[in-house]
């Protein structure tokens, strides 16, 4: 059975936005799966598909996304729940204040991003709420707050270093409960054209314009 926790006093959005609260960690934000997608290299997609419906999963749950693989942790009891529907199943958490935490992430991803929205306790999707995602890398933690999300609000992040942290918490409106879900969970590497050149590469780039500043200075005597 699903359960929610005593709810804390907090408005409910009226609109979509997503609103950084940190921005010091050197992340990037996508809003489409498109554009995430082209930022990334070699993606890989957790479905989520094969996670009991409207069951409780213990945690700590070691997943893979494609060829990445990461751990998800349910806070509070420890529980997950398997909300969406049988032909689209999505990973959430068994209490509605218990947050969603991914790490221990393959050492190449530097991406993570998904369908991020808010269930009720039978696991049905809720049109309105918020939720907040905390990323955190080598530099920092920086926050986001997601307002009003829908089953294809897509939100991603790409990060300068390894990622250490991706936290999914929802925030419990006023008389009601929300329950953390994520969907199609994405991971990638850094594209080979954000890859910094190596200290050998640099060599041979110096060399290479040192030979050139050599010949134009010959051709001008």
């Amino acid at each position: 059975m699903r359960f929610a926790l005593p709810v804390r006093t907090l408005a409910i959005a009226t609109a979509m936005a997503i609103l950084p609260t940190v921005a010091s960690a050197q992340f990037t934000v996508y809003t489409t799966l498109a554009s995430y997608l082209a930022a990334i290299a070699a993606p890989g997609t957790d479905t989520y598909n094969d996670i009991s419906l409207t069951a409780s999963t213990p945690g700590p749950l070691n997943r893979t996304a494609g060829a990445y693989s990461y751990r998800a942790t349910a806070g509070g009891d420890g529980l997950f729940f398997g909300a969406g529907t049988n032909a689209d199943r999505w990973l959430s958490t068994n209490q509605a204040t218990s947050a969603i935490t991914l790490n221990n992430f393959s050492s190449n991803v530097r991406g993570v991003g998904g369908f991020i929205f808010g269930s009720d306790i039978a696991g049905a999707f809720v049109a309105t709420g918020s939720l907040t995602i905390a990323a955190t890398n080598a530099t920092g933690t920086t926050t986001y707050t997601v307002l009003n999300p829908t089953t294809t609000t897509f939100f991603g992040l790409v990060s300068m270093s390894a990622f250490t942290t991706f936290t999914i918490t929802a925030v419990q409106p006023t008389g009601a409960f929300l329950w953390s879900t994520v969907n199609d969970l994405t991971l990638g590497a850094a594209p080979m054209n954000n890859v910094v050149p190596e200290p050998a590469t640099y060599a041979l780039m110096a060399t290479g314009l040192l030979f050139l500043g050599g010949i134009a200075r010959r051709r001008k005597v």
